[in-house]
């Protein structure tokens, strides 16, 4: 794909090469841009993007695929007792900008920078105006303590990264994350890639085929429920056009 990539508006789609015969290593293809129309027809077609700063644009299809259906989560004594006490305060959807930039500053064992580049934080900001991509944050009195961000289409959301400033706030977020997501009837959590991290909440790797075949169904029998979801109001389903 080429770097000269016109933007695509969020109603316009483009046709990755089949994600189900991608490198070994699970990358796609490389290029075109990060606007709104490129990165929803990725994911609906079970690809993502990553790579680090000064690198090419990399778009991601691995095998296996790494996943958590909400109805297998499994919630750490530790994170349990920490939802029970109430420590920290939950909300969706009301510092977008804050939690993406905060997940792009966490250092990764590993890594000497990031991922989460500034044209990733553009591109998803403009998904969060649009009202497809969502974030959950954590806090402890005004301080926004940890959060996680990521993509909602069709009964999918497509993790994208978290970060805690104070113990366990990414966890306690993400936990309730989940069960909300389960009272929504979401039926995938796409985690892309094995962390240990994740496997304890009862994540676990499938074939890139049966991942691809249940993303399928689940974006194909289902409404986006786009919007702010920090408004009950707005979470009624609705085609998102």
């Amino acid at each position: 794909m080429s770097d000269e990539f016109p933007y695509l508006s969020e109603q316009e789609r483009i046709r990755f090469p089949n994600p189900g015969v991608g490198s070994y290593d699970g990358i796609v293809a490389t290029g075109a841009n990060l606007s709104p129309g490129v990165l929803l027809s990725a994911y609906e077609q079970g690809i993502f993007p990553w790579f680090s700063e000064g690198d090419p644009l990399l778009w991601w299809s691995p095998d296996p695929r790494f996943i958590l259906l909400p109805s297998e989560l499994h919630v750490p004594r530790r994170v349990a007792r920490r939802l029970r006490t109430g420590e920290y305060r939950l909300s969706f959807d009301t510092a977008f900008s804050d939690v993406i930039q905060q997940c792009s500053e966490v250092p990764r064992p590993g890594q000497d920078g990031t991922w989460i580049t500034s044209d990733m934080i553009d591109g998803y900001i403009r998904l969060h105006e649009l009202g497809f991509a969502h974030s959950v944050e954590a806090w402890r009195g005004s301080e926004l303590a940890g959060g996680l961000y990521g993509v909602s289409l069709g009964r999918v959301f497509f993790g994208e990264s978290m970060f805690a400033a104070q113990a366990d706030a990414s966890k306690v977020a993400f936990v309730s994350l989940v069960r909300y997501l389960s009272l929504l009837g979401f039926e995938l959590i796409d985690c892309q890639v094995y962390t240990e991290h994740l496997d304890r909440f009862g994540a676990r790797e499938i074939p890139r085929t049966e991942f691809l075949s249940v993303l399928g169904q689940a974006l194909s029998s289902h409404a986006t429920l786009r919007g702010n979801w920090g408004s009950e109001a707005r979470l009624s389903p609705r085609p998102s056009t």
